[in-house]
C-alpha cells in the first residue's frame, strides 16, 4: 500500500477541534432569564391578551366587593335604609357569575399557552442536546440530561401556567387594593406605607437565597437521576456482582443530599412566609384600632371602615399568596438558568470554528477516503494523544483492515471519518473533499457503521431496520433482512416485522441484533462502510451467519474493517497497523506477514492463543 497523495484541491488550513467548554458559565441575571422565558410566549400574544383582559375584569369585580360591604353597612343595615337587601344579594350573585366566567377563561388561556410554551421549550432543549458535539456526551452523564428535560422543565411548566396566572391575579388585586385603600382613607393607608418596604426588602433577599439553593437542589436531583439511570441501564452487571445494596446506598446518599438542600430551602420559606403573615395581620390589628377611633369620632362611617378592612384583607391575602409563589418563581429561575445554559452552549457549538460538517450540496458518490497526517486527542483527555500523523488512502470499493492493540486508535479513525470529531491536525478527505465540505445530511447518507454492540431502539424490527431510510417500503425492508440472514428468524416471531425488540434490543440475541443492524446498514446503502469489531462478541455459528451477511454488505462499497480477531480481516485488500496512535505498517495481509513485523507477530500470538484455547476447552 503506497502512501496517499494530496487531493487535487489544496488542503484547507489545519482544523483544530472545538475546545472543551461552553457548559460552565456564570448564571445570567434573573431579569434576563425571565425575559427569555416569557419571550417564548410572544408568538401567543393574542390568547394572552384575551387572558389578561379576563384577568383584569375578574379581579376588578373582586375589588368591588368591599364597596358592596360599605353599602350594606351604611345603606341597608342602618335606619332609614335606601337599598333593599334582596336587591343587593341578587346583584352579588350576578357579579359572582360574571366573575366565574372570566376567571375560568383566564385560567384556561394561561394554562394552555403556558403548556404550549414549555412544550416548545422541551422540543428546543432536546434538539439542542441531541445536536451537541460528541465531546459534550463524553463528559456529561445521560441521567443529568434527562433531568434537565424532565425535572427542570417541569418546574418551568408550573411557573408559566398556573403560578403565572395566580401571580397576575393576586398582583392585580394587591395593586388595585392599595390604590383603593388610599382613595378610601389616606391616614390609615400611611400604616401600609411603613410595612410594604419591609416586605419587599425581605422578599428580595429571600428570593436571591432561594434561587441559589434551588440551583443546588436541581444539581443534586440531576446527580441522583444519573446514578439511577446508570444502575438501571446496567442492572445485569449490578446483579451479577451482587451490588444491589451498594447501588441502593449510593442512590440513597444522593437523594439525602438533595433532601438536605431542599430542607434548607423549606426553612427559608417558612421564615419568610411566617414573617409576612405576621406583618400582614399586625397591620390589620393596627388599622382596626386606628379606624375604630375614627368611627367613634365621626371622621369616617362604619361602612367605610368595613370596606377599608376588606381591602386590607384582600391586600394581605394577595401578598400572602404572592409570597408563596415567590418561592416557586425563585426555584424556576434556577431551573431556567440551567435550561438556557444548555441552549446557549449548543448555539456556541454551532458557531464555533472547526465545525465538522458544512452546508454545501456535495454528496459522497465514490467512497474515496484519505487521511492526511491526521493527529487527534479527545477533548476530555487532552494529555493523551490518540492519533499522531496518520496517513493512508482507501480507493473506491476497496476493503481496508485496521488492526492494532487496544487503545491504538482504531475506533478513533472510525469516529473521525464519521465526523463525530474534527482532527486537531491534518485533514480527512472523502472523494477529494474535506468533511467540512459536506452537509451533515450528506455525511450521514454516505457513511454507515456496524458496531460491535449495535444500538437498537425500543420499537419494532421494522422501525429499526428503516431507521436510516424512513421512506423504505415493505419489500425493501424484507430484502435487506434477507441479505442480512435475518428474515428467517424475524418471520418466526408471532408478530414478524412488528415484533418489539425492547430497550437496546434486549429481546434479541447478540447474533440477531447484529443481523438487524446489518439489515439497517444495507437498507441505508452508504458508499463508505465502517465495521467496528462487528463479529468479535458472537459465537461461532452466529459469527458465520453475520460474516456472510457482512460479505454481502461490503460488496461494491469502500469498507474500513476494524477487528481484533485477525481471521476476520484476512480477505481485506489492504491493511494498516497502528501502535499507540502511530501507523507503523501498511500493505496487504500477505505482504505484512512476509515482512515479519508487528502484524506477523500479532498473527503468531493469536494462533498460539487459539491453540491453547482449543486444548483447554471442555
Amino acid at each position: 500500500m503506497s502512501p496517499s497523495t494530496d487531493p487535487a484541491s489544496s488542503p484547507s488550513p489545519v482544523a483544530s477541534s472545538a475546545p472543551e467548554g461552553g457548559d460552565s458559565h456564570e448564571p445570567e441575571s434573573a431579569t434576563m432569564t425571565w425575559r427569555r422565558l416569557f419571550g417564548l410566549a410572544r408568538p401567543h400574544w393574542r390568547p394572552l391578551a384575551l387572558a389578561t383582559l379576563a384577568l383584569v375584569i375578574g379581579s376588578g369585580i373582586t375589588l368591588a366587593y368591599p364597596q358592596v360591604g360599605r353599602v350594606v353597612v351604611d345603606e341597608v343595615l342602618s335606619e332609614g335604609a335606601s337599598y333593599d337587601l334582596s336587591t343587593v344579594g341578587g346583584a352579588l350573585l350576578g357579579l359572582f357569575l360574571v366573575q366565574a366566567v372570566f376567571f375560568s377563561l383566564r385560567y384556561y388561556l394561561f394554562t394552555v399557552v403556558g403548556d404550549r410554551v414549555v412544550a416548545d421549550l422541551r422540543t428546543s432543549l432536546y434538539g439542542a442536546i441531541i445536536g451537541r458535539e460528541m465531546a459534550f456526551f463524553d463528559r456529561t452523564r445521560t441521567g443529568e440530561l434527562t433531568s434537565r428535560l424532565a425535572s427542570d422543565t417541569q418546574l418551568l411548566q408550573s411557573v408559566v401556567t398556573t403560578n403565572l396566572s395566580m401571580a397576575l391575579r393576586y398582583g392585580v388585586q394587591a395593586l388595585g387594593g392599595l390604590v383603593l385603600l388610599f382613595v378610601t382613607n389616606v391616614r390609615l393607608s400611611l400604616v401600609m406605607i411603613v410595612v410594604l418596604p419591609v416586605v419587599v426588602g425581605a422578599a428580595m433577599v429571600y428570593g436571591r437565597r432561594v434561587r441559589r439553593l434551588s440551583r443546588e437542589v436541581q444539581d443534586a436531583i440531576a446527580d441522583s437521576t444519573s446514578l439511577a439511570e446508570e444502575s438501571i441501564a446496567g442492572v445485569r452487571t449490578v446483579r451479577s456482582f451482587g451490588r444491589e445494596a451498594a447501588e441502593r446506598e449510593r442512590y440513597s446518599e444522593a437523594i439525602e443530599r438533595s433532601f438536605s438542600l431542599a430542607k434548607s430551602r423549606a426553612v427559608l420559606g417558612g421564615i419568610f412566609g411566617g414573617g409576612v403573615t405576621f406583618l400582614a395581620y399586625a397591620t390589620i390589628a393596627v388599622i382596626v384600632w386606628v379606624g375604630g377611633h375614627q368611627v367613634l369620632s365621626g371622621a369616617m362611617s362604619a361602612g367605610e371602615l368595613t370596606a377599608y378592612i376588606l381591602y386590607v384583607l384582600f391586600v394581605a391575602v394577595s401578598l400572602g399568596v404572592l409570597s408563596g409563589l415567590w418561592t416557586d418563581f425563585a426555584r424556576a429561575l434556577g431551573a431556567g438558568e440551567r435550561v438556557f445554559g444548555l441552549l446557549d452552549a449548543a448555539t456556541a457549538d454551532r458557531r464555533r470554528e472547526g465545525s465538522v460538517a458544512g452546508s454545501s450540496s456535495a454528496v459522497i458518490t465514490r467512497g474515496h477516503v484519505q487521511f492526511n497526517d491526521v493527529s487527534f486527542t479527545y477533548p476530555t483527555r487532552r494529555d493523551s494523544p490518540v492519533l499522531r500523523g496518520v496517513r493512508f488512502e482507501v480507493h473506491p470499493g476497496q476493503k481496508l483492515a485496521i488492526v492494532g492493540a487496544s487503545g491504538a486508535g482504531k475506533s478513533t479513525i472510525a469516529n473521525l471519518l464519521s465526523a463525530f470529531y474534527a482532527p486537531d491536525d491534518g485533514e480527512v478527505y472523502v472523494d477529494g473533499l474535506t468533511l467540512e465540505a459536506y452537509s451533515e445530511e450528506a455525511l450521514r447518507d454516505g457513511i454507515g457503521m456496524v458496531a460491535q454492540e449495535p444500538v437498537l431502539f425500543s420499537g419494532t424490527v421494522r422501525e429499526n431496520v428503516r431507521y436510516g431510510r424512513p421512506e423504505a417500503d415493505e419489500g425493501a425492508i424484507r430484502e435487506a433482512l434477507r441479505a442480512a440472514n435475518a428474515l428467517d428468524f424475524v418471520e418466526e416471531f408471532p408478530e414478524g416485522l412488528d415484533t418489539v425488540v425492547g430497550e437496546r434490543g434486549v429481546r434479541l440475541s447478540g447474533g440477531q441484533k447484529q443481523r438487524v443492524a446489518i439489515a439497517r446498514a444495507l437498507l441505508k446503502d452508504p458508499r463508505v462502510l465502517i465495521l467496528d469489531e462487528a463479529t468479535s462478541a458472537l459465537d461461532v455459528e452466529s459469527e458465520a451467519l453475520v460474516q456472510e451477511a457482512l460479505d454481502r454488505l461490503m460488496e461494491g462499497r469502500t469498507t474500513l474493517i476494524i477487528a481484533h480477531r485477525l481471521s476476520t480481516v484476512a480477505r481485506a485488500d489492504q491493511m494498516i497497523v497502528l501502535d499507540r496512535g502511530v501507523l507503523v505498517e501498511a500493505g496487504s495481509p500477505a505482504e505484512l506477514i512476509d515482512k515479519g513485523g508487528v502484524y506477523a507477530r500479532m498473527v503468531q500470538m493469536q494462533a498460539i492463543e487459539d491453540s491453547v484455547s482449543k486444548t483447554t476447552s471442555w
